[in-house]
């Protein structure tokens, strides 16, 4: 797989706020690394009997701070195939939706998860936007689709610090440019504030930010 778990499962425990919490995680990824134990002909969301009942009750567990984090480790101990995972977002809370897009890098190789990353930019669930444009996004969205990404943050107010490659795929990119300098003058007639970050973006395109 292409990139390494934003969490080690050290710095979850590390996180976790009792040695209840962490005798939970301990066995929850024990369960993860058996895997199924129950036919996959149950139905959506869980199958029963197996990680996924733990991967919906990570928060109650492990606190909600520490979810996606429990949650991702979870997935990746498993080795959740493209199946798996699609079931868990559709069937998912927006907490373990973030999960699954946090643990698309390291569990699928290539463009085929791209559904759940586009699903995800149609919200306006600010998480959910931030978790869709990491490192699986920068990797396999192409430049139409992740162009908008862009502007999707700026216009729900995510930073653009949670763009993974930001840097790499906005370089030398003139129609993003165009893009941007399009959406802050439409800002600007309309009264309203142009978000700080889209002048920094547009600097990192190679365009020289004028009065916004």
């Amino acid at each position: 797989m292409t990139h390494p778990l934003p969490w080690t499962r050290a710095d979850v425990e590390a996180r976790l706020p009792d040695d209840a919490a962490r005798a939970w995680l301990t066995e929850a990824l024990a369960d993860a690394a058996r895997g199924p134990t129950t036919p996959p002909t149950v139905p959506a969301p869980y199958a029963t009997d197996t990680w996924e009942l733990r991967f919906a009750a990570a928060g109650r567990h492990c606190g909600p701070d520490n979810a996606d984090a429990v949650r991702t480790l979870l997935l990746t101990e498993a080795r959740a195939g493209l199946e798996t995972l699609t079931r868990l977002y559709r069937h998912g809370s927006a907490a373990e939706r973030r999960a699954v897009l946090r643990a698309l890098p390291t569990l699928v190789d290539g463009p085929h998860a791209l559904h759940l990353v586009e699903d995800a930019l149609r919200s306006n669930d600010t998480g959910l936007v931030a978790a869709a444009v990491g490192p699986y996004t920068a990797a396999h969205l192409d430049s139409h689709a992740w162009r908008h990404a862009v502007l999707k943050c700026l216009f729900t107010g995510v930073t653009l610090d949670a763009v993974a490659s930001l840097a790499q795929r906005a370089s030398g990119d003139g129609e993003l440019a165009r893009m941007l300098t399009d959406y802050a003058a439409e800002r600007t007639a309309a009264g309203r504030e142009v978000p700080d970050d889209l002048g920094r973006v547009l600097t990192l395109t190679g365009e020289e930010p004028k009065e916004l």
